[in-house]
């Protein structure tokens, strides 16, 4: 089991998306690189995203960025649909050198690379979401998502 960690707007759209893909074995929701070792009701410099646990021999990350993809917009900074700030950037995030440069070189191989605002980075911290916040949108379907619902049933 591997893992990496997806940043892509509201963590509950994404962690409902991930979660139904070929080869992830489990998710959390959480927050990424901020610049502080706690999170004590203000985010920063966190980013909302999703813990993300998988088979190898199942699914590559490039085949993960491919499904990432389909649920962000990766030309937008510090926003994704109606969520706005620094809280909702894009970005990937490993303890993996391998982790990094396959997601690199996803990206690299678009045409559209100059322009994508997906950040890649290395994990420098990590905190787990409160209960309350994992799975939300299977508790509470009709919450706020930024995903369209086709997607985030796709792969379900």
């Amino acid at each position: 089991m591997e893992t990496i960690y997806f940043a892509g707007g509201c963590l509950w759209g994404v962690q409902a998306f991930i979660k139904t893909l070929p080869g992830v074995e489990s998710t959390e929701a959480g927050r990424a690189n901020g610049r502080t070792q706690s999170l004590e009701g203000d985010y920063d410099g966190y980013a909302e995203c999703v813990k993300t646990m998988f088979d190898p021999s199942r699914v590559s990350v490039q085949q993960l960025m491919g499904y990432f993809f389909e649920i962000i917009d990766p030309y937008s900074v510090n926003k994704q649909g109606e969520d706005i700030g620094e809280k909702y950037r894009t970005g990937v995030y490993s303890e993996s050198p391998e982790h990094l440069t396959a997601a690199k070189a996803f990206i690299n191989e678009r045409t559209d690379s100059a322009r994508i605002a997906v950040e890649v980075l290395p994990l420098e911290n990590y905190i787990a979401s409160a209960a309350e916040h994992q799975d939300r949108l299977d508790r509470c379907p009709d919450d706020y998502c930024h995903i369209p619902t086709a997607l985030l049933t796709k792969y379900a």
